[in-house]
């Protein structure tokens, strides 16, 4: 299997990605994009958040600490990277507003076609490899076939035979689910996922990220004034990463049968699937947090 992975890592990446956005947007409308006519205040603010305040704290991390190499570029790619459906899911059990998630969502993931590669050549530049150039209109390219292009497959499936388009997106998403197991199993038999070799200071400094990210979620919402329901949407769209999105840009940039940048890229993959990890753990901790007491009211 670790053979097998090494040699087609980049495509078990796309795999579970395309079939992540395909079950996305069999759950989306094109009214579901009339939130940002419906309440824009509140989709600028968490469309703000992603693409301008988390890459400025990222910024602002990595400098401060003097983080560098392949930590650094996993932390970027975790900033750079827009929500992922996850964040809808989380939302909905914490009783927020799952309309705005969904909107936050969709609108990041349209955008990050050209801010993903733009935010990834401001905060890393200085952490590639000397001879390495950041390819952007590859990574523009890919995000367009392999993230755009099934979202809105999936939302024409949709609005074409809207009956089996819920269980479709079921299965859609198991799919993916399938997809980060092989990619870590194909990553462990590999040796490419070394907990002692990425180091436990690494990991100090990716739970640290983690926290960062929890409190500029939580805080700046509320500091915005934004209604309890629409903080916590914005939330968890800030903490919550299309780490999906996040490994097949790895595998594209540092294929694991690359030997020249395999540890760099080893590096990478684990800060981005730690990550992944990491928020997967402490979601429940914040849906508990947000449903005691009685339900809100819907604004």
């Amino acid at each position: 299997m670790g053979e097998l992975y090494v040699q087609y890592e980049y495509w078990f990446a796309t795999f579970q990605l395309v079939t992540a956005m395909l079950g996305m947007g069999a759950t989306l409308t094109v009214r579901d994009f009339g939130d940002i006519l419906r309440a824009p205040r509140a989709v600028s603010i968490g469309v703000a958040i992603q693409l301008f305040l988390v890459p400025v704290m990222a910024y602002m991390f990595l400098t401060l600490l003097g983080i560098s190499g392949g930590l650094a570029i996993g932390l970027a790619l975790v900033a750079a990277i827009p929500g992922g459906t996850t964040s809808n899911i989380f939302t909905f059990f914490a009783r927020g507003n799952s309309a705005l998630s969904i909107c936050v969502t969709a609108v990041s993931t349209l955008a990050c076609l050209v801010s993903t590669p733009l935010i990834l050549s401001l905060l890393i530049s200085d952490s590639l490899p000397p001879d390495f150039s950041m390819p952007t209109g590859q990574i523009m390219m890919e995000i367009a076939l392999s993230l755009l292009l099934p979202l809105s497959l999936g939302m024409l499936l949709l609005y074409l035979y809207p009956a089996p388009a819920a269980q479709f997106s079921k299965w859609c998403i198991r799919a993916s689910l399938l997809g980060i197991v092989l990619i870590i199993i194909g990553s462990t038999s590999a040796g490419r996922l070394d907990l002692e070799a990425f180091g436990a200071a690494n990991v100090g400094f990716v739970a640290l990220f983690m926290l960062m990210m929890v409190v500029v979620g939580a805080a700046v919402p509320r500091l915005m004034r934004l209604e309890k329901r629409d903080a916590i949407a914005v939330e968890f769209e800030v903490i919550v990463r299309n780490s999906n999105l996040g490994v097949m840009i790895k595998a594209s940039l540092f294929p694991a049968a690359a030997a020249s940048t395999a540890q760099l890229g080893d590096t990478v993959l684990f800060t981005v699937l730690l990550y992944g990890g990491l928020q997967l753990l402490i979601a429940p901790i914040l849906i508990r947090l947000y449903t005691r007491g009685p339900k809100p009211e819907e604004g």
